[in-house]
């Protein structure tokens, strides 16, 4: 629920606009509204907004087969209110996402898929959610199913202590062939004060390739212990909703069109090609409000 009373706190906005949106399922939409085949696991509330969701999927052409409705939960909820300078102010009311369970999941057909990408920093909080997705991370690794990760942080639902999202999200990235996080997530997550230093702390954490993203100044992309920075493009920013995920869409859509083996044998400088292009959907989906209305636009003319 997005405040339309623009520069406004949430504590004193009036006017809210029903968006569908939620780092997953804005990256499912983005890699089909790029021409991807994309699943999505998942669970809201038998309830209109869950029916909103779930349409809104379909409309972009996501697979809502693992997208399960839960009785007795409401769909969750985000409210999110936009500064004047095109930041968020978030408040989180969480229901039927956290009910997605490991035995939902042992129902899909692992040996189908290419990529599992873990993009919900709701999977960290204790329940059904942070089973299933430990669980998935577990049969991923074991079938060599190429594992991306993003970690989303969200204060609000790390109250005064984030020592657990940390932990989780370290072994995540032990455990994950790709991982993008923003900068200020590579310093929580390194408890470093310094991103050069906290970059090279994630490189001795992980051998996976990684993306730190800079906001206009592009990303910093490290593969095999070398840091490249790949700019973005210039843009005036209207609402930065969606953008990181709309990077990491256009990223695993570009990977998909390598085969399983190939994934995690690309050079140098097929990463810095495919995160160039991811920088550019990221970019221009701050040129929209709301990042669903965003992705209606995104074809992969926009590589070209």
């Amino acid at each position: 629920m997005i405040c339309t009373d623009k520069g406004t706190a949430l504590s004193d906005g009036n006017h809210f606009l029903k968006k569908a949106g939620g780092a997953p399922t804005n990256v499912a939409a983005a890699i089909a509204a790029l021409g991807g085949t994309v699943s999505i696991a998942a669970k809201v509330g038998n309830d209109p907004f869950g029916k909103h969701l779930r349409d809104r999927m379909l409309h972009f052409g996501v697979d809502t087969r693992w997208m399960l409705s839960d009785p007795t939960h409401f769909t969750s909820f985000a409210f999110v209110s936009l500064m004047e300078n095109g930041e968020r102010d978030f408040v989180f009311n969480r229901g039927a996402d956290g009910e997605l369970s490991m035995e939902d999941v042992k129902e899909i057909p692992l040996d189908e898929i290419a990529i599992i990408h873990f993009g919900s920093a709701t999977g960290f909080l204790s329940g059904p959610l942070q089973a299933a997705y430990l669980y998935l991370l577990s049969e991923a690794r074991k079938r060599g199913i190429f594992t991306s990760f993003d970690p989303n942080y969200r204060h609000l639902l790390f109250p005064g202590d984030p020592s657990h999202f940390i932990a989780q999200s370290r072994h995540f990235l032990q455990h994950c062939d790709f991982f993008k996080m923003s900068d200020e997530e590579a310093l929580l997550i390194t408890g470093c004060t310094d991103l050069t230093e906290a970059t090279h702390k994630l490189m001795d954490l992980s051998t996976a390739v990684f993306a730190i993203t800079l906001g206009k100044e592009g990303t910093l992309l490290c593969i095999n212990r070398e840091s490249f920075i790949i700019p973005s493009i210039p843009i005036t920013p209207i609402d930065t909703t969606g953008a990181g995920d709309a990077f990491v869409g256009a990223l695993l859509f570009q990977l998909s069109k390598f085969g399983a083996g190939q994934m995690k044998q690309l050079t140098a400088e097929q990463w810095k090609a495919i995160t160039a292009n991811a920088n550019k959907a990221g970019a221009r989906t701050c040129e929209f409000m709301g990042a669903m209305e965003a992705f209606e636009q995104l074809t992969d003319q926009i590589f070209q």
